[in-house]
């Protein structure tokens, strides 16, 4: 049984992973711990387990084999670093730290302690868009020269969102740097190494930080994604658009379609199945002992230097360069 401890209960996802956790039946939550008491204590009583004041009695707790970080972004880098030389495995929310210094120390100290890393880009499993993947990488397509992810919904026109999601200081940002991560990792996924990025991002409801972005991204070997997001629509289907000189795929929800030069006409195709949640994933590779080839640190540090050079591009008003 692999004891995972909630670190940090902030993120809006943190209750969704402390049940991910309980579910799989080779792991379960073994304790809570916040900077916020009131939130933690909460959150420990909810799902029945201790309320830890320290965090340094977390991680020299014996017991404990992993952590699950949904703390505020601007402590990832305090709490990652001092997991992995505590030698607990680590599972985290995305974006991984907020400056790329920070997220090249968390990887020095996860690679130098040898612990399984996790971080939650869940769209990398599902059908539609391991279809997607797998046609650019057979051919099928010709030289993908654009892609496009759009990814939005309504937690500032409907006020749904936590206040302290608008916190430039805890964040780092709005719009992009949470909702935005997930159509930025996606567009590494599908298109490769992302070299510069120019954005422009708007705020609609003066939270003083963004709730409506786009950033238009440039790839080694020429290729244009635009990576779409915002707390300000309603209805949008989550849609990934893959145009190539032989062919375009259009993945929109559960619904995918492709045409190529041969097929001339659209083709509905058999969708492979998702793979297993990074929750699940994240546990089977302490069970197993196997290596992490999806969701992993490698990755989680080149979403940070895409996003905080994004952000670069939005204060400058300039396309910049990143830093590698």
């Amino acid at each position: 049984m692999i004891n995972v401890a909630l670190v940090g209960t902030w993120h809006v996802h943190a209750g969704e992973y402390a049940g991910r956790i309980n579910n799989n039946s080779e792991s379960r939550i073994v304790a809570v711990w916040d900077n916020d008491r009131e939130r933690g204590e909460k959150a420990a009583k909810s799902l029945g387990v201790p309320f830890v004041e320290n965090y340094a009695d977390i991680l020299s707790d014996s017991v404990v084999d992993a952590v699950v970080i949904t703390s505020s972004t601007d402590m990832h880098r305090e709490l990652i670093v001092k997991a992995a030389e505590a030698k607990k495995h680590i599972y985290t929310e995305k974006v991984l730290a907020l400056y790329d210094d920070d997220a090249e120390a968390i990887a020095e100290a996860v690679k130098k302690n040898n612990v399984h890393f996790t971080i939650s880009f869940p769209h990398e499993r599902e059908r539609g868009f391991l279809f997607a993947k797998s046609l650019v990488e057979a051919g099928k397509l010709g030289r993908v020269s654009y892609a496009k992810f759009r990814k939005a919904h309504t937690g500032s026109v409907d006020n749904w969102l936590p206040p302290h999601f608008y916190s430039k200081k805890e964040c780092g940002g709005g719009a992009m740097v949470d909702l935005g991560a997930h159509p930025m990792y996606m567009l590494m996924w599908i298109l490769g190494k992302p070299v510069k990025v120019s954005s422009c991002f708007t705020e609609m409801t003066g939270r003083g930080v963004e709730d409506n972005a786009v950033s238009v991204i440039e790839f080694e070997g020429g290729a244009i994604g635009v990576s779409e997001t915002g707390f300000m629509t309603w209805g949008d289907p989550l849609t990934l658009e893959v145009s190539g000189t032989d062919g375009y795929l259009i993945v929109q929800d559960s619904s995918v379609k492709y045409r190529t030069r041969e097929s001339g006409g659209w083709i509905i195709p058999d969708l492979p199945r998702d793979l297993p949640h990074p929750v699940d994933y994240f546990v089977s590779s302490i069970v197993n002992n196997t290596e992490n080839t999806m969701f992993s640190i490698d990755e989680a540090v080149m979403l940070t230097k895409l996003m905080s050079a994004a952000y670069r591009s939005y204060e400058s008003g300039r396309k910049e360069t990143l830093r590698y």
